[in-house]
């Protein structure tokens, strides 16, 4: 009987995203929050773990974990768009803000790309002027509690005008660059941008 008052409950809450705007063409709602990725879950050290910024940057910059836990926070309540079809609605997120970084490293007047560097050498490219919105954080806790390692803790971008795939899992660093260099997923046919509302899946989407 559960399962079918949970689907119910999905339903409910799939009709009201569609009525107010929320839900993209070809997702559908759920109440779970499926777990996705294409490598094992790398350990975390705090002793051992930096944050760099690298490219067309003023100052460039290296943080550790504690370095990097005394920045400016922020609290973000947003939807969360994945490619494989699924949305999930009124995430609740907590980290610190893109800007913030931007404010340490000052990136040069040409820099109009962001290539993000996670573990196990994963990186997605995501334009400046996206990362830049009110909305986007490096993302340490969800929902009120810490960020599980299996969904990107200690540490995830969250882009959430974009699907799921640009906001990447453990993050490590981010590279400013002029010109736009595709990512894992984007070489491997992912769209280079990954509107949601557009269904840009694909890279002929």
């Amino acid at each position: 009987m559960g399962i079918f008052e949970n689907n119910s409950v999905r339903k409910l809450l799939e009709n009201r995203m569609k009525k107010e705007g929320r839900l993209p063409p070809g997702q559908s709602a759920t109440l779970k929050w499926p777990v996705l990725h294409y490598s094992d879950v790398p350990k975390f050290d705090p002793a051992t773990w930096e944050f760099r910024t690298s490219g067309l940057v003023e100052i460039p910059v290296k943080l550790s974990w504690e370095e990097f836990m005394k920045l400016p926070r922020v609290q973000v309540t947003a939807d969360f768009h994945c490619v494989t079809r699924w949305s999930r609605f009124d995430n609740r997120w907590e980290g610190v803000p893109f800007r913030a970084v931007c404010d340490l490293t000052r990136p040069r007047p040409e820099a109009a790309h962001v290539l993000v560097h996670a573990s196990e050498g994963y990186a997605t490219n995501v334009p400046l002027k996206d990362l830049m919105e009110e909305n986007v954080l490096f993302a340490f806790q969800h929902d009120g509690a810490p960020l599980a390692p299996e969904h990107g803790g200690p540490l995830r971008l969250v882009v959430p005008r974009l699907y799921a795939w640009k906001s990447a899992k453990w993050v490590r660093g981010v590279e400013f660059l002029a010109q736009d260099r595709l990512g894992f997923w984007e070489q491997n046919g992912y769209h280079a941008y990954g509107d949601p509302f557009k269904e840009q899946r694909h890279d002929d989407d």
